[in-house]
């Protein structure tokens, strides 16, 4: 631990005497070693020069950027102490579960603590002998008041371990690297691994060079590695043809980080220069369709959201979630991409694409919540739902759906209406966002979109669409749009039986009902809900899940099946009015023996064929 600290010092005293003579604010500095990586502790020393005189604060963080949820990252820090320049220790009082203040002290101060992390994923940190995922928020404490400070980190124990350094921070000299802000740092995840990486270099459409690349974690052969930056390359032109241009991206690189493996936790997280994607596949080959889906949407986002940026994530506030109206446009606009442009790309074929049609129109169209609330009010919802931890039950499943798929819902209909009424594309409008509110970094808000929206179409048409569909809860047409396009919506399970989707478990002689049951559906209108154990269904004793899908097989809309259940008022009787499905699915025209038109060929073709020329 003492060696530790004296190399911690010596390197940043070098840095100080360097900011002295150019003049400069003195960065922060993160001297981070893992002598117990094997037990997932990490050992970081924050040291800051010309602490402000008075009482100096530090804290963890409670939110992480991409994430729109509270987590609580100061659980898995401990040991925490304080010394000055020289060693000596310091009094360090814990005044809240994150935050930590030194009444009295110096002008440098040094505060050490241990880090926990044993949970890989967009967020979170995981640290074991093969590498070192570091969320920034979820691994380093910072200095209240100190946020417009450069920072410098020293990655210790690279060569003990044979781990290389892949991340946006920028590169300073051997294993140190630095961040110009807070901000910044905390927008720099960092993987510390023996990745395997693969670059090439991009000229942007105005002339500038940047260098693009792929930096995996995995079980994966360097040749793997090498085609799957082939097929990545694909997707990177395809999305900058949506705009035009891609972003001058800082330090001119982007990096894709990947970790690949079991024991980590499926999930994709934007940054402004790099994404974070983490997937619990066994390795890349043999997956590579599976994954590119996260790194499409992930890059979509280097636009939409890291400079396409809500006024209401600005500037990020990584002691409390950020609420946002505008989650429906910056995730759902970006999930509709995500996927359509793997068609665009030739990785997905239209027949594979109709599922993630389907999918959208249902979720606004098969879901009870879209009938009662708008994408504005699921956006907000985020707080709670975004990787949100809740020990209590709750009623999602009934006011809850996803701003990702209801944004994308609407993005998908605004393409088609632009394309039919307009002979505009949702690309165009894009593009216009894209100018005004991207490249120039000013941030919006939803009257800014309508706004733009009004100048490419009209006002009204503009005002009708966001009065009706962002800040209402109509729905768009979706058989009609979607046959311009020779895809058919109809029904998934016509003229068949259906009472709704049930959890349940064995339990006291029967299936307890374990979640809320759907408004929607017939077994909901039967009066039967979580904490009810459902003893006999149409007939039949009730052992295992199946009883429900057996209850239902063979009946039509309008089948009754009568139910015997208890709860803690006693035991009930209950009639449930089967119904049809409202769930769709989309098929071609063609697979559907239906006649494709001339003018559906090219519709679909304008929408789904490449666009990079």
């Amino acid at each position: 631990m003492k060696k530790i600290f004296l190399l911690a010092a010596a390197a940043f005293f070098a840095f100080a005497a360097s900011a002295q003579i150019s003049g400069a604010r003195k960065p922060i500095f993160y001297s981070v070693s893992f002598p117990n990586a094997q037990h997932h502790e990490a050992e970081i020393t924050m040291t800051i020069p010309d602490a402000p005189s008075g009482s100096l604060k530090v804290r963890m963080s409670r939110s992480s950027p991409g994430r729109y949820a509270t987590h609580e990252f100061g659980k898995n820090i401990y040991n925490v102490r304080a010394t000055d320049g020289e060693g000596n220790p310091l009094t360090i009082e814990q005044i809240e579960g994150d935050v930590y203040e030194i009444s009295v002290h110096p002008a440098v101060v040094n505060v050490s603590y241990t880090l926990f992390g044993n949970h890989a994923d967009g967020t979170y940190v995981g640290i074991d002998a093969s590498h070192a995922h570091l969320n920034m928020p979820a691994a380093f404490m910072w200095g209240i008041g100190l946020a417009s400070r450069p920072v410098k980190f020293a990655f210790n124990d690279l060569e003990k371990y044979g781990w290389k350094v892949a991340t946006q921070l920028k590169h300073e000299a051997d294993n140190v690297y630095s961040a110009p802000d807070l901000q910044y740092m905390m927008d720099s995840p960092t993987e510390l691994a023996a990745v395997k990486t693969n670059y090439w270099e991009l000229v942007n459409t105005n002339g500038k060079k940047q260098t693009m690349g792929i930096a995996v974690h995995s079980d994966d052969d360097q040749v793997t590695i090498d085609n799957f930056a082939k097929m990545v390359q694909k997707v990177v032109l395809e999305e900058r043809a949506v705009f035009g241009e891609q972003p001058n991206y800082d330090f001119g690189s982007y990096t894709f980080l990947d970790d690949v493996h079991p024991t980590v936790f499926g999930d994709g997280m934007e940054h402004r220069n790099s994404t974070c994607i983490v997937s619990g596949a066994d390795k890349i080959g043999g997956n590579e369709k599976y994954l590119l889906g996260t790194y499409s949407h992930e890059f979509f986002h280097s636009w939409n959201v890291e400079r396409i940026r809500p006024k209401s994530l600005e500037p990020f506030n990584f002691e409390h979630a950020n609420m946002s109206n505008e989650l429906w446009f910056a995730e759902g606009f970006t999930q509709y991409y995500g996927e359509m442009l793997l068609v665009r790309s030739g990785f997905n074929t239209v027949d594979e694409y109709t599922g993630t049609i389907a999918g959208l129109v249902n979720s606004v169209t098969a879901s009870p919540a879209p009938a009662k609330f708008p994408p504005t009010q699921m956006s907000r919802y985020a707080v709670f739902t975004d990787a949100g931890v809740a020990v209590d039950a709750t009623n999602y499943g009934n006011i809850f759906t996803s701003y990702y798929v209801y944004g994308g819902a609407t993005a998908l209909a605004l393409d088609l209406r632009l394309r039919s009424e307009f002979k505009l594309t949702l690309d165009d409008y894009m593009r216009q966002v894209w100018l005004a509110y991207g490249k120039t970094g000013k941030p919006y808000t939803i009257p800014d979109l309508q706004a733009v929206l009004g100048k490419l179409t009209n006002p009204k048409f503009a005002a009708a669409f966001f009065n009706d569909y962002v800040y209402g809860v109509k729905k768009n047409d979706y058989q009609a749009l979607l046959a311009n396009a020779g895809l058919l919506l109809q029904k998934a399970q016509l003229g068949k039986g259906w009472m709704g989707r049930v959890q349940s478990k064995p339990s006291n002689g029967g299936l307890m009902i374990t979640g809320s049951t759907i408004s929607n559906t017939p077994i909901y209108k039967a009066g039967i809900d979580a904490g009810d154990i459902i003893l006999k269904i149409d007939g039949q004793e009730a052992k295992s899940a199946s009883a429900f899908a057996e209850a239902v097989k063979d009946k039509k809309p309008g089948d009754k099946v009568a139910v015997s259940y208890k709860n803690r008022t006693g035991n009930h009787e209950a009639t449930i009015v089967l119904e049809e499905s409202p769930a769709f699915e989309v098929v071609t025209f063609e697979k559907a023996g239906k006649e494709l038109t001339q003018q559906q060929k090219d519709f679909r073709s304008n929408w789904l064929s490449s666009k990079v020329k």
